[in-house]
């Protein structure tokens, strides 16, 4: 066997973990430290704070008496505290006895019921704030498109192009360019390989070329899609489908569409040389904006203009309130994704498990440190949401706990919860375990 021949193999699964133990490790210890500060706050005592599980590789002991440690494992971590026998809060009922009334009141089990709820619920609300803030940070960092729209960073294309930057869009193939915006008139703009752009340069109206402004540029390409197993890059330009020249993205479309997992041919220009790439679209369950889901046929690129827009500043408010709506198209998508496949409306394989996420990991570090980043806001929101799904060893099965002890006046009895514990584990075991096989098993 070649060794050498296995390197870039290697290497590109070490960079698959790598970034799938930094997104995990970021999430887990906003997500533990959510628990831990608020149960502080509440006067709930932490013993441990542990990243990862197994062999503690590092710790140390803090002057409010919690250790802090790095463990061997890093594939979650958990929070200790006062009178848990476990790393699920489960109750040590021989240790809290033996406390006295001040200090049981110090344990998680022991604490008025809104400390223990508060402190609880605060992993998956601190897992939504760090959405927010990384969601709200790209777009501060980003800003927002100038009106009128004007062009900034041109992207580096075949044929003859003679816009600059700092030009501004008066019109486009004949068609002016209304307020709507540019989205406006995608639908009319004339399909061909060169149009005529007028524009606003240095204070007077000029005359320039360049292709459809949604010519077939690939932007961003999903993980684990055709185009991303076949090798397409951002950055590309599709200039050619089945021999068929495609101007815009939106013929690019229908020949995927009308190949139905046929093998597509594609003529792919790469800085400045073409490229021969064959590839066979994947059914795939998109979200409607009416709700609901429908199947189509996609490769997997994500197309976008040639040109960056020239952007001005947006305000702090602004960007966090942008933030807070893309958290919640996030979880507003996933509920009706996991209901979708509960009632069979769409396929299971829609649901990942470590693999796949690993896979996406290391796919979005690839394509940057803004996708990365942005990958990480995604991924928190959903571990948030996870977290608060009403199972027991979840954070939302402890509040359901929580909810029946307040109405009923008492917490389930001891037997109960461990039945229920047991149950839960056993269906988020049974959970992972179908993940998994989705994994490796779902085209």
């Amino acid at each position: 066997m070649d060794i050498l021949a296995l390197a870039p193999g290697l290497g590109g699964l070490l960079y698959t973990i790598a970034s799938f133990v930094v997104a995990l490790i970021i999430i887990v210890a906003v997500h533990e430290y959510g628990h831990y500060i608020v149960g502080r706050w509440s006067g709930i005592q932490a013993e441990v704070f542990s990243l990862g599980f197994g062999p503690v590789l590092a710790s140390r002991v803090d002057k409010h008496g919690t250790r802090w440690q790095i463990a061997a494992l890093p594939l979650g971590g958990y929070v200790k505290f006062l009178g848990d026998s476990d790393a699920a809060s489960g109750k040590d009922a021989e240790a809290i006895d033996g406390l006295s009334d001040a200090d049981r009141r110090h344990t998680m089990h022991g604490a008025p019921l809104w400390a223990r709820a508060a402190t609880v619920a605060a992993g998956p609300v601190f897992n939504f704030i760090l959405s927010i803030l990384i969601f709200a940070a790209v777009i501060l960092w980003e800003g927002q498109p100038k009106e009128p729209l004007t062009i900034g960073q041109l992207q580096d294309l075949p044929g003859n192009v003679t816009l600059q930057e700092g030009d501004t869009l008066l019109s486009i193939g004949g068609l002016d360019l209304p307020e709507e915006g540019l989205s406006a008139i995608r639908a009319d703009l004339p399909k061909e390989g060169s149009l005529e752009y007028v524009v606003l340069r240095d204070g007077r109206e000029v005359t320039a070329l360049g292709p459809n402004p949604y010519l077939p540029l690939v932007d961003q390409v999903a993980p684990r899609s055709a185009a991303y197993e076949a090798g397409i890059r951002p950055g590309d330009v599709i200039t050619a489908a089945d021999g068929v020249p495609v101007y815009a993205f939106s013929q690019l479309v229908d020949v995927v569409k009308d190949a139905e997992g046929a093998p597509i041919s594609l003529s792919v220009w790469r800085d400045g040389q073409d490229l021969d790439i064959t590839l066979n679209a994947k059914r795939v369950d998109e979200p409607l904006p009416e709700g609901g889901f429908q199947t189509v046929w996609r490769i997997g690129v994500v197309g976008g203009l040639f040109f960056d827009a020239a952007t001005e500043s947006v305000s702090f408010t602004e960007s966090l309130g942008a933030g807070a709506a893309q958290l919640w198209f996030l979880i507003e998508g996933s509920v009706s994704g996991l209901w979708h496949m509960i009632t069979g409306a769409i396929s299971t394989c829609n649901m990942s498990g470590p693999v796949g996420i690993a896979e996406v990991s290391g796919a979005m570090a690839s394509q940057g440190a803004q996708n990365f980043i942005w990958f990480i806001g995604s991924l928190s929101a959903a571990v948030g949401l996870l977290n608060l799904f009403p199972v027991p060893v979840l954070d939302g099965g402890h509040l359901v706990f929580f909810a029946y002890e307040a109405v009923a006046g008492k917490p389930p009895s001891d037997k109960v919860l461990r039945v229920l514990m047991a149950a839960g584990l056993a269906l988020i075991l049974s959970l992972m375990v179908f993940a998994l096989g989705n994994d490796l098993f779902c085209p």
